[in-house]
């Protein structure tokens, strides 16, 4: 039996829904606006968060209100056929990849309903044990591209002091000259590297430079190499090491992973960006039975979609270098008394306790 299957029939009840949107601004020039959604049930709720990136497409959520009826389904697996039938968006959203996004906010707060409804969780339900957590940070070095902001080592150092076996998943910049790599290596804490070869027409999308691909590839021999841009240059210099190749913005489902070219050991699987519950738990079921091994991704979550994707990677791939690190870590300066990882979970973001 699938995953998904599992969880099909499990009865659901609702009868209303709120949306609450949570701001932050790391920056002055940048707001992040995510949209919680919350559906509830004589006294019991659940809750997702649509990380949709554009912030007039969360203006335009926030405008509509609540205007869907959700009333009608009465399982999971019902929900999940209506929410592929319905358009979520009042307005047509930036990016047709918000699509999915919208839909796995509002398919989690159903799953997480279902579940306090049947008095259990998703680990009971699915039959899997919730493991302690292991994660990296991930982070850039400088400032967004084309701010004119060098990087330095200095901001990792500076989390280090901190937390000394942290290890991160890092953003190479165009500036990195061989000091800088050099002294990364010699703290031993780079796990990953993402290249942002695959966000070509977006904001965090940086120019191929072969050069910097192979000084990467022979100062960090065992770090994994995310997103590659694939180029006649880049195959050349990433042939002998596709075993360390893994993909993240290219994947969207099942389809998408088993259409690459080279079969990866490793790849990421972010939650909202398989759109669908049964897309992301396929995903799951897929990868367990290739042998591939699956790891999470954040999404700027500023609410209980990080508890969500932490729970979801401590069932289904715990200690994978899953970049779902607390948010806490997001900081400069992260504050004492953060979990480290591996770290236990509490029963948060689907099912019991309310």
């Amino acid at each position: 039996m699938s995953t998904f299957a599992k969880l099909a029939d499990l009865p659901l009840e609702i009868d209303s829904y709120e949306l609450e949107t949570l701001r932050f601004a790391p920056s002055p020039d940048f707001e992040r606006l995510t949209t919680v959604i919350q559906v509830m049930k004589d006294g019991l709720a659940g809750s997702g968060e649509d990380v949709t990136y554009e912030a007039l497409d969360a203006i335009a959520l926030a405008d509509a209100g609540p205007h869907l009826d959700l009333t009608g389904p009465r399982t999971v697996g019902e929900f999940c056929e209506l929410m592929g039938r319905t358009d979520l968006f009042p307005v047509a959203p930036e990016r047709e990849v918000s699509r999915n996004y919208r839909r796995w906010a509002f398919e989690s707060a159903a799953l997480s309903l279902a579940l306090k409804q049947a008095d259990t969780d998703l680990a009971s339900a699915v039959g899997r044990e919730l493991s302690p957590l292991s994660f990296v940070a991930s982070m850039g070095l400088g400032g967004p591209p084309g701010s004119g902001v060098p990087s330095s080592i200095d901001p990792l150092l500076e989390k280090l002091k901190r937390y000394p076996d942290l290890h991160f998943k890092l953003d190479p910049a165009l500036d990195w000259d061989q000091d800088l790599i050099e002294r990364l290596v010699e703290t031993g804490a780079v796990n990953t590297l993402d290249l942002k070869g695959q966000y070509k027409g977006t904001v965090v999308d940086i120019e191929t430079d072969p050069a910097l691909y192979r000084r990467l590839v022979a100062a960090f021999p065992e770090a994994w190499l995310e997103d590659p841009d694939l180029t006649p240059e880049t195959k050349e210099i990433l042939g002998p090491v596709m075993d360390r190749v893994t993909w993240d913005a290219p994947i969207h489902s099942v389809e998408e992973i088993a259409a690459l070219e080279y079969k990866p050991k490793v790849i990421n699987i972010k939650p909202s960006r398989m759109g669908g519950l049964e897309s992301l738990l396929d995903s799951y079921d897929y990868c367990e039975n290739e042998g591939i091994t699956a790891y999470g991704g954040g999404q700027w979550e500023l609410g209980i979609g990080r508890d969500q994707i932490q729970y979801l990677a401590a069932l289904f791939h715990p200690d994978a270098p899953n970049d779902t690190a607390p948010r806490g870590y997001n900081a400069a300066e992260p504050e004492p008394g953060l979990p480290v990882s591996p770290m236990e979970l509490p029963s948060i973001g689907f099912g019991i306790p309310n």
